[in-house]
C-alpha cells in the first residue's frame, strides 16, 4: 500500500540543519513527529525565519589562530564586524572576504569570481559598499564593517531584505547577500544626492531614483539567474516607501501552450 503524504512526511529523514533547528525550537520525540505531520519542508523554513534573523547570526565565531610559520607577513589587527571587535592575526595579503569566511565563519558574503567583477562579496565599510575580495583585511583597522548578517535588528529584517523576499528578488540566492548590501548602500547614496552615469543633469542632486537609475547603480552586482526586474522592484519599493504588488505572475495555460514548439 502506498504510504500517505502524512506518513511520508513523518518518516522522512531530516537533514542535520533541520535536526538542529527542531532541537533549538525545543521540539522533540512525539511532538516532533506530530509537528512533521502538520508541516511541509517549506513550512519548517517559514518557522525558522525568526531564528535566522536573531542576533546570533550577526556574531562571528573566531577560528583558531593560524600557525605563525604559515604566514608570510603576520599582522595583528582588530576588525570591527557587525558592531563587535575581533582581534585577529592575519597574513598581510589576506582579503577581508577570506578573513570573514575562513577566520570568523561569517559565510554570508560569497566568493563568486574573486576578481571584483561579480559583486557577490559586497559588504559595507563605514556605510559604503566595498568589494571584500579586493579589500585587504589589514586596511579595515578602526573601520566599521557590516555584512549581510549584521543588517537585521533582532528578529526584524532590514527593509531591503524584507522587500527582496516579498518581490522574489532571487532564485539560487548566491548573489543575494551582495545584492542586498549594495542596495542598502545605494539607498543611502540617493539620500545624499549622489549622481550616476545615467543621471541626465549631474548638476542636480538625485534623490528620486528611476528604474533606470537603480539598474545602473546596481550594475556591479551580477545575477546569473536573471532576477533583475524583481530586484529593481524591491529596491524601488523601499526607496519610494510605497508598497507595490509583485509584478510577476504564473503563466496561463494559453501562454504555456503558445510557448510549446510546433510538432
Amino acid at each position: 500500500m502506498k504510504p500517505s503524504n502524512q506518513s511520508a512526511s513523518s518518516d522522512r529523514k531530516l537533514g542535520k540543519d533541520e535536526e538542529q533547528l527542531l532541537d533549538d525550537l525545543g521540539i522533540f520525540g512525539q511532538s516532533r513527529r506530530t509537528f512533521l505531520n502538520q508541516m511541509s519542508a517549506a513550512g519548517i523554513s517559514l518557522m525558522a525565519v525568526p531564528y535566522f534573523t536573531s542576533d546570533m547570526f550577526a556574531q562571528a565565531s573566531k577560528a583558531p589562530d593560524l600557525d605563525p610559520e604559515s604566514l608570510l607577513n603576520a599582522l595583528e589587527v582588530n576588525l570591527k564586524i557587525n558592531g563587535k571587535t575581533y582581534p585577529l592575526q592575519v597574513d598581510s595579503r589576506m582579503t577581508l572576504l577570506d578573513a570573514l569566511r575562513e577566520r570568523l565563519n561569517l559565510t554570508g558574503s560569497k566568493k563568486g569570481c574573486d576578481h571584483g567583477q561579480c559583486g557577490a562579496c559586497t559588504v559595507l565599510i563605514d556605510g559604503k559598499r566595498k568589494l571584500s575580495c579586493l579589500t585587504l583585511s589589514a586596511t579595515c583597522k578602526d573601520k566599521e564593517v557590516t555584512t549581510v548578517e549584521g543588517l537585521t535588528q533582532g528578529t526584524d529584517l532590514h527593509p531591503v531584505q524584507a522587500a527582496f523576499l516579498k518581490h522574489d528578488g532571487f532564485q539560487c540566492g548566491y548573489c543575494t547577500p551582495g545584492q542586498i548590501c549594495s542596495a542598502v548602500s545605494l539607498l543611502d547614496e540617493a539620500k545624499r544626492g549622489e549622481v550616476s552615469y545615467v543621471t541626465k543633469n549631474v548638476k542636480d542632486e538625485v534623490t528620486q531614483l528611476s528604474d533606470e537609475e537603480i539598474r545602473e547603480r546596481m550594475s556591479g552586482n551580477i545575477c546569473r539567474c536573471g532576477a533583475y526586474n524583481n530586484i529593481v522592484q524591491a529596491i524601488q519599493e523601499v526607496h519610494s516607501g510605497k508598497a507595490e504588488m509583485p509584478r510577476w505572475e504564473f503563466a496561463t495555460e494559453e501562454q504555456l501552450e503558445a510557448s510549446r514548439p510546433a510538432e
